[in-house]
């Protein structure tokens, strides 16, 4: 055990409990974009910003009906890196959309065949 100042031994302290459930890390990224960006419901994040020739983030917002919701550079640059560093395990060579209610991040061509009806 570590000494304190005075020399006598520090008493251990308990372990904080982590709930390890599926999807918290996700989870509250979504509820902080869904602060970052009011009335959005979807987020679509891309290595290509349209202007550009190179890779560089950007994002895309909607809200619950499909209409875009403004974003400054700021946020579009920082939820951009935000869903990529929550999800490094998806090809972002293509868009995903990422849905704020449930922290489900879906490529935006699957999303958008689910939102079609198509499987």
């Amino acid at each position: 055990m570590p000494a304190s100042r005075s020399g006598r031994a520090l008493a251990a302290q308990p372990a904080k409990a982590v709930e390890p459930a599926d999807g918290t890390r996700q989870h509250r990224l979504a509820v902080l974009l869904t602060d970052m960006v009011p009335g959005a419901r979807i987020i679509r994040v891309s290595q290509h910003q349209p202007s550009q020739t190179w890779p560089s983030p950007y994002t895309r917002a909607y809200d619950e009906r499909g209409q875009p919701v403004p974003l400054n550079r700021t946020q579009r640059v920082a939820a951009a890196r935000w869903v990529i560093r929550a999800f490094p395990e998806a090809n972002w060579d293509e868009a995903h959309d990422l849905d704020l209610a449930t922290g489900t991040l879906r490529p935006t061509a699957e999303a958008r065949a689910h939102s079609d009806g198509g499987h």
